[in-house]
């Protein structure tokens, strides 16, 4: 079973948003999960890649149509690979995010901090969380998006 190894904690409601990227298809509906687990983030990883290829994705374009995405936001307070691979993935130009993927797990997710359809449901049920480079929990870096795109997501 794919999601052997993990037990759910808490889950955040679930919203209606903008599909990102624009015209990468319908609308999404996003929710955040918190997860207990022993497993090794990249186990973890492959864990809901697993129930993704189950629920029939396939991975054909980077940000193309999904019919379901899971991330791995964050694991704890822990930095993936390193503080400076985490930070070039976070600095990487938006014309570059789209064309390029990392070749390895890079944790917390690099633009999590940049996504309110991340952060919103996020701060559902871990407003608390602190981002272990920024220095921020997830209500401050929800506060400080713009509020056009916190608007876009909805609760449904």
């Amino acid at each position: 079973m794919p999601a052997a190894g993990l037990r759910l904690r808490a889950v955040s409601r679930f919203f209606h948003t903008p599909c990102f990227p624009a015209g990468a298809g319908p609308d999404f509906v996003n929710a955040v999960v918190a997860v207990e687990s022993a497993l090794p983030p990249g186990e973890i990883l492959e864990r809901l890649h697993a129930i993704e290829r189950q629920l029939g994705r396939v991975r054909e374009k980077r940000w193309g149509e999904r019919s379901i995405d899971l991330d791995l936001l964050a694991v704890g307070d822990a930095v993936l690979p390193d503080a400076a691979v985490q930070r070039r993935w976070r600095e990487l130009p938006p014309g570059q995010q789209a064309e390029i993927a990392p070749d390895q797990l890079v944790l917390p997710h690099p633009r999590l901090q940049e996504r309110a359809f991340v952060l919103v449901p996020m701060r559902d049920i871990m407003p608390g969380w602190v981002h272990p480079l920024l220095g921020r929990d997830v209500a401050s870096l929800c506060a400080a998006l713009p509020p056009k795109d916190l608007e876009q997501v909805r609760p449904l």
